[in-house]
C-alpha cells in the first residue's frame, strides 16, 4: 500500500528495448501489444544486422547467383535458344535491386513500430544507471531494459595485413559493383560458404581457407562433407586445416601440413565470425557482468542487474535473427510476471547455398552422447519424385531418433528447399511429437517434403517406403 510520504518510481518508459535488429522491433512491437509504454532505442539501421548487411542482402545476390545457374542449365529442361556463354550478370543493376529490397524493409520496420505505437528515440544509447541511458543530448528512463544490440564482424589481430592487399569483410562484399578474377575467402563457417557459393556461381575463382579439418563445423559432419563435396564440384577450392598467418600485396600466406603455402587473391575476405556489439554501452560501468565479450544471462534472458534483459547475439548463445526474436518473447514473458525459457536444442539453422542446408537438434555424435541409444534414418533426394522434377537430386533427409521413445534428437536436411521444410520439424520437436506421430502425419505429393516422413520411416521402422 502507497502511504502518505512515499511515491511508486516514475520512468518515461516501462520497456526500452536498445537496437532495432529483428530480435528488438519485435520485443519492441509485442511489448507494445501487451499493453507496456516501450521505446525502442536506435542510432542509425533499422532492421539491424539481418535486413542491412546480413541474411536479406546476402539472399537477394544469391538468388541472381541461382537464377543464373538455371538458365545456364535451361537445355536440360528443353528449353531451346539460350546460350549460357552469353548469360551474364550486371553488378550495378543488381546492387539497384538488393537496394531497393532492403529499403522497402526497413521502411517497413519503421512504419509497424509507428503503426504499434512504439516510440522510437534515436541515439546510441550509454547506461547512466540500471533505469537510465544517456543518448547523447538527452537521457531516459525506462523500469525495464532489453538489451539487443547484436554483433559486428570480428577481424582477427593475429592476421597480418601488410602492402597493397584488398581485404573486405562480409559488409564490403555486399557492395561489390564489379567482380574479381580471384577471391580468397578465410573462414568455412557459414558466413564463409555462403559468399564462397556465391561467388563462385557469379564466375570467381574461389578458394576458401579453414582452420579446421571440416568446413560447417556446426554442421552434422555427413551432411557438411556432402556440402563440401557439392561445392568443389562447383569449382570452390578448399584448403583444410590451414592456419593463415600473414595477407600480404594480395597473397594469402598459410601454414598447411607444417609447410608454409601462400595462394594469390585479388581480393580477400575475411569471414572468421563475429563478435557481440557492446561498444559504447557502458554495460560494464553499471556492474553488467560478460562471459567473455557477451552479456551473461540467464535461462531467462535476465542480466545479473534484475530489470535488464539481453537478447540476440549480444548474449553470445546463438547467433541467428529468429533466436534473438525468440528471445525477445521470452524475455518479455519472464518480465511480465511469467515464467518461460529457450530451450536451444530446438532452434532450426538454414544455410543458403544450393542445394541448401536446414538444420535442428542434436548432431549424431552428439545425439550419442547424450542420449546413448540411438536410430538414425535417411533418404536420399535421388528417389524423391519432386527432387528429379527439378532437376534437383543432389541431398538428403537423415533423422536421429531415441532409440527407446522415439523423441526427436535431431534433423538434417541437405537438399533444394530444405530451408523451407525445416519448420516442420521445429513445430514437431515443440509439441514433443514422436516419430510415430511425425509418420502419421500426411506428407503431400509430390513435394520435396516427402523425404521427412520418408527418412522418419527409416528411423523409426527400419525402412522407407520409397527406397531399397
Amino acid at each position: 500500500m502507497i502511504t502518505e510520504g512515499t511515491r511508486m518510481a516514475s520512468y518515461d518508459y516501462e520497456v526500452a528495448v536498445i537496437g532495432a535488429g529483428p530480435g528488438g522491433y519485435e520485443t519492441a512491437i509485442k511489448a507494445a501489444q501487451l499493453g507496456k509504454k516501450t521505446c525502442i532505442v536506435e542510432e542509425k539501421s533499422f532492421g539491424g544486422t539481418c535486413l542491412n548487411v546480413g541474411c536479406i542482402p546476402t539472399k537477394v545476390l544469391i538468388r541472381t547467383a541461382n537464377l543464373v545457374s538455371e538458365i545456364r542449365a535451361a537445355s536440360e529442361f528443353a528449353v531451346d535458344g539460350v546460350d549460357p556463354a552469353a548469360v551474364s550478370v550486371d553488378m550495378k543493376k543488381l546492387q539497384q535491386r538488393k537496394n531497393g529490397i532492403v529499403k522497402t524493409l526497413t521502411g517497413g520496420v519503421q512504419a509497424l513500430l509507428r503503426g504499434n505505437h512504439v516510440a522510437v528515440e534515436k541515439g546510441r544509447a550509454a547506461f547512466v544507471d540500471a533505469h537510465t541511458l544517456d543518448l547523447g543530448d538527452r537521457t531516459i528512463t525506462a523500469e525495464n531494459m532489453i538489451v539487443a544490440t547484436g554483433s559486428k564482424v570480428f577481424m582477427p589481430p593475429f592476421i597480418a595485413i601488410e602492402g597493397e592487399s584488398r581485404v573486405i569483410t562480409s559488409d564490403e562484399a555486399l557492395e561489390l559493383d564489379s567482380l574479381p578474377e580471384r577471391m580468397a575467402v578465410i573462414g568455412g563457417g557459414v558466413i564463409g560458404v555462403e559468399f564462397a557459393y556465391l561467388f563462385s556461381k557469379l564466375g570467381v575463382k574461389v578458394t576458401v581457407l579453414e582452420l579446421m579439418d571440416q568446413i560447417l563445423p556446426m554442421v552434422d559432419p555427413e551432411i557438411s562433407a556432402m556440402a563440401r563435396k557439392s561445392l568443389e564440384k562447383g569449382g570452390v577450392t578448399f584448403r583444410l586445416g590451414a592456419k593463415v598467418k600473414s595477407i600480404r600485396d594480395n597473397h594469402v600466406h598459410f601454414e598447411l601440413g607444417g609447410k608454409e603455402e601462400e595462394t594469390a587473391a585479388d581480393l580477400v575476405l575475411m569471414a572468421v565470425g563475429r563478435v557481440p556489439n557492446t561498444e559504447g554501452l557502458n554495460a560494464e560501468r553499471i556492474g553488467l557482468v560478460f562471459d567473455r565479450k557477451a552479456i551473461q544471462t540467464n535461462e531467462r534472458l535476465q542480466t545479473n542487474i534484475p530489470n535488464i534483459y539481453a537478447i540476440g547475439d549480444v548474449n553470445g548463445k546463438v547467433m541467428l535473427a529468429h533466436t534473438a526474436s525468440h528471445e525477445g518473447m521470452t524475455a518479455l514473458t519472464n518480465l511480465c510476471g511469467g515464467y518461460a525459457e529457450v530451450d536451444y536444442d530446438k532452434i532450426p539453422s538454414c544455410i543458403y547455398i544450393t542445394p541448401e542446408i536446414a538444420s535442428i537438434g542434436l548432431t549424431e555424435e552428439k545425439a550419442k552422447e547424450r542420449a546413448g541409444k540411438i536410430k538414425v534414418g535417411r533418404f536420399p533426394l535421388a528417389a524423391n519424385g519432386k527432387s528429379m522434377i527439378e532437376g534437383s537430386t543432389e541431398g538428403m533427409a537423415k533423422v536421429i531418433l531415441d532409440e527407446t521413445t522415439g523423441e526427436i534428437l535431431g534433423v538434417h536436411l541437405f537438399g533444394s528447399h530444405v530451408t523451407e521444410m525445416i519448420g516442420e520439424v521445429s513445430a514437431a520437436m515443440a509439441a514433443e511429437l514422436t516419430a510415430e506421430e511425425v509418420i502419421g502425419s500426411i506428407h503431400p505429393h509430390p513435394t520435396v517434403n516427402e523425404a521427412v516422413g520418408e527418412a522418419f520411416m527409416a528411423a523409426w521402422l527400419g525402412r522407407a517406403i520409397n527406397n531399397v
